[in-house]
């Protein structure tokens, strides 16, 4: 992991060459350009794959490497170049000024912490539901903090909330609505040939032949684990579940999910 000296020289060296490379400094972006944002967990990976598809990629075949290049991760690249107008980037911050145009992706948080749970343990050192949960380590925030943090919208952004349950259950509708807030002319044809790209089925193969561009993911640990709705039935112990909801439920009640 580079040191502060390390990063300040790499993103000097990018400022520079950038009008030879194309590249520019990840928080060097338009203000037309989109942001996918929400809490770890709630379909960022399956919606930078849908987007990368919809900009010509064959994503059950292609590397990981080539969707980075098209859907930035802001936080795991320090430079990217602009492939498609406007750029669509995937981050899990909280609220900033500079994000003017966002899709934040809800997913009910019970599901989303399971899914995390696994994400955690597989690259941190391991802990238990209920530390996850009260503590959040490694994260800007918990479940239904950053949730109420985005829905609050306190710099008055252009917000669209898509249900990682709805888009499951639709994900040509899902998709479509995206691509019409982004402002990216797509034909239903090209719509069904990113959802049927970026299919669970066919992601869990492409992840087993090809991996990942981000060579730290433990192979032994799918990324594409699952993607259930309603998870959290089977796999969340029922004290870290009462635990969560005891946190959590106004957000939960507020947003239509049961407790």
């Amino acid at each position: 992991m580079p040191n502060r000296v390390h990063l300040a020289l790499i993103r000097a060296a990018i400022r520079w060459t950038g009008p030879f490379t194309g590249l520019r400094l990840a928080h060097d972006h338009e203000a037309r350009d989109v942001f996918v944002v929400g809490f770890p967990k709630s379909g960022h990976t399956w919606v930078q794959y849908l987007f990368a598809g919809l900009a010509g990629l064959d994503t059950a075949q292609c590397a990981d490497a080539l969707v980075q290049e098209l859907v930035p991760d802001l936080q795991s690249h320090l430079a990217y170049r602009r492939y498609m107008e406007p750029v669509v980037f995937k981050s899990h911050l909280l609220p900033r000024a500079d994000y003017r145009r966002v899709i934040y992706l809800l997913r009910d948080g019970r599901d989303a912490m399971v899914s995390y749970f696994h994400h955690h343990n597989a690259i941190f050192p391991a802990v238990d539901f209920p530390t996850l949960i009260r503590r959040a380590p490694h994260l800007d925030a918990r479940w239904h903090e950053h949730v109420e943090a985005w829905l609050a919208n306190p710099h008055g952004a252009e917000l669209l909330v898509v249900r990682y349950e709805e888009l499951k259950r639709d994900p040509i509708a899902g998709l479509r609505r995206m691509a019409d807030f982004a402002g990216l002319a797509a034909t239903d044809d090209q719509i069904a040939r990113a959802v049927a790209g970026a299919a669970f089925e066919k992601q869990k193969k492409r992840e087993a032949e090809k991996g990942w561009e981000d060579k730290n993911w433990p192979k032994a640990h799918p990324f594409v684990r699952r993607g259930a709705v309603g998870s959290h039935r089977d796999e969340m112990p029922a004290e870290a579940l009462a635990l969560f909801e005891a946190e959590a439920g106004p957000t939960l009640r507020k947003l239509g999910y049961a407790t």
